[in-house]
């Protein structure tokens, strides 16, 4: 093994085919749950400092607590494990002692984005099915007409209302002692959904571990370093930084929301030494105007997924920092691939736990500097794909011959290393958030004017999709765009209202009557453009 890679020898001495893969080596995920590693911190650091928040640090000890109280209470309402609670919180500590409390107590958690609305919040509750929903007052609205099940509020605003704190006031601070299986489901992550309703992925104590030890990998963090997190905790990204700093003793620096005009005051003033990042983060940060402060730090590591190779220089220039990316996705861990050297415009190579080939359409592994299909097999029982809740045929269809189909392209180098190629499946990503196609066309499809929909992804500056909307007028009348962007604008979160809208005649079909979403153009050219109308979506 040379700098912590190891190279297999290849299955079959096909030409064109690497006789050896080379991977980073990850120890075996133990079966020790993370409610015992977390107690375990809580004994013999009790005074370090897990979490900073607007100025005040918060202990291993006092997360640990209120995380054992919280869990002891939901209990003590009669919730058993194996319930699903659904968590609809903004981003603040007491969103990682809820995430951190259901993990105590066996208890399923639902995350709900807290920017959706119309059906795809309501496919939330309709899905998943939550036997108890936790939800900030401020969502209220949202919810009126939801199919909810029992709430319990949290109100920073009104004491007597707030529930939340009630049951972070429970008396018993011991770790619970329900029966917990590693290996069985203890959350669920809903999928970009993108042919369809989002499905819930089904995750467990040791998938949702597996993911925050390669990010410890890969940022080579040590105790004493400090995470920014200003990732939403509805976001599978964001669980995972918060688990990985709970396992490596590191501090996290959390902040309401990413802010471009703040962003790197937040980074020196909370002294971070490591910055995660999603596609669309550095292209809006190289659109400022240089300052000082974009040097003016301790950051060694910006690490994530999407940086365009094309301005993986000039971040790494002009911000100062190391770029390490990777490769995952719900349906497996958060990375499965890594790049620990810094090779351009790589998500690197696959771990050890993993086998990861690059495929065509018929299984065949694909020559070097081909582009083929991603498919993975754990090789540790317990990280394999664990299925969809309560969709076992759409389960058993992302699998074949016990590999998981990812849907998603890439080519491979002579050393090994892994560039992503694009998606083989209807997805569409925006700005770090993945978009179903299938939710933005029902709202759509519901305004008068319009017969039928699609949405397709379009080349953004940014680096990753744009949006466009492809209609067919009903009576062939067309209509002024803007009007279908004010009906959208209510009933879907902001980042799913489209940017660009098209009027098409017909739409090219299957023989099933499928539009075919491959022959749809892509370019922009001359079509409507929400941005250019200079009209405001509202982000509330």
């Amino acid at each position: 093994m040379l700098n912590g890679l190891r190279a297999n020898a290849a299955d079959s001495p096909e030409p064109n085919i690497l006789k050896t893969m080379a991977e980073v080596e990850i120890q075996t995920i133990p079966h020790t749950l993370f409610r015992d590693i977390m107690e375990t911190r809580a004994r013999q650091e009790p005074d370090a400092v897990y979490l900073r928040f607007e100025g005040v640090d918060m202990s291993v000890a006092q997360i640990n607590a209120a995380a054992n109280r919280l869990a002891n209470a939901l209990l003590a309402r009669g919730l058993n494990p194996g319930d699903r609670v659904a968590l609809m919180l903004p981003s603040h500590p007491h969103h990682i002692v809820a995430i951190f409390a259901l993990m105590k107590a066996g208890l399923v958690r639902v995350p709900i984005n807290v920017n959706a609305k119309g059906p795809s919040l309501e496919h939330y509750f309709k899905s998943y099915d939550p036997h108890l929903l936790i939800a900030d007052r401020a969502y209220q609205d949202l919810l009126i007409d939801m199919p909810a099940p029992e709430t319990v509020w949290r109100s920073l605003e009104d004491s007597a209302e707030d529930g939340f704190a009630a049951l972070l006031a429970h008396e018993d601070e011991s770790c619970p002692t329900v029966s917990i299986d590693p290996d069985q489901m203890l959350a669920m992550t809903p999928s970009s959904g993108t042919t369809g309703a989002p499905k819930g992925v089904i995750k467990s104590d040791r998938t949702l571990r597996a993911g925050p030890h390669c990010i410890l990998e890969l940022t080579e963090a040590k105790k004493g370093d400090v995470f920014l997190l200003w990732e939403p905790l509805h976001h599978g990204a964001g669980v995972a930084v918060t688990i990985a700093a709970m396992l490596g003793g590191i501090t996290l620096a959390m902040v309401e929301r990413f802010s471009v005009s703040r962003f790197w005051d937040q980074v020196r003033d909370n002294g971070v030494t490591h910055i995660h990042y999603l596609g669309g983060v550095f292209p809006l940060l190289l659109k400022q105007e240089p300052s000082k402060k974009e040097r003016d730090h301790n950051v060694r590591i910006a690490w994530g997924g999407g940086c365009p190779p094309e301005i993986w220089d000039e971040v790494q220039e002009r911000f100062g920092v190391q770029l390490r990316e990777g490769y995952g996705l719900s349906e497996l861990i958060t990375f499965v691939t890594l790049n620990k050297t810094g090779r351009k415009g790589s998500c690197g190579l696959p771990i050890s736990l993993y086998e990861i080939k690059a495929v065509d359409a018929k299984g065949t592994e694909v020559p070097v500097g081909s582009a083929g299909e991603l498919i993975a097999r754990a090789r540790q029982p317990g990280l394999e794909f664990l299925g969809y809740f309560r969709n076992e045929k759409a389960a058993a269809d992302a699998m074949k011959d016990g590999w998981f189909h990812t849907g998603d392209l890439a080519r491979r180098d002579e050393d090994g290393y892994l560039y992503y190629a694009g998606r083989t499946k209807e997805m569409v990503r925006r700005r770090g958030v993945n978009i179903s196609a299938w939710e933005v066309e029902q709202v759509v499809n519901k305004f008068g004017p319009v017969a039928e929909s699609a949405l397709v992804g379009v080349p953004s500056e940014l680096g990753e999709d744009d949006l466009k909307i492809v209609v067919r007028p009903a009576g062939g009348k067309s209509f002024d765009p803007l009007e279908l962007i004010r009906f959208c604008e209510p009933q879907m979160p902001y980042y799913q209202v489209p940017r660009y809208v098209e009027f098409i005649d017909e739409f090219p079909k299957t023989p099933t009557q499928r539009i075919r979403k491959n022959e749809l153009s892509r370019s922009v050219q001359g079509v409507w453009d929400l941005e250019a109308s200079g009209y405001q979506v509202s982000r509330r």
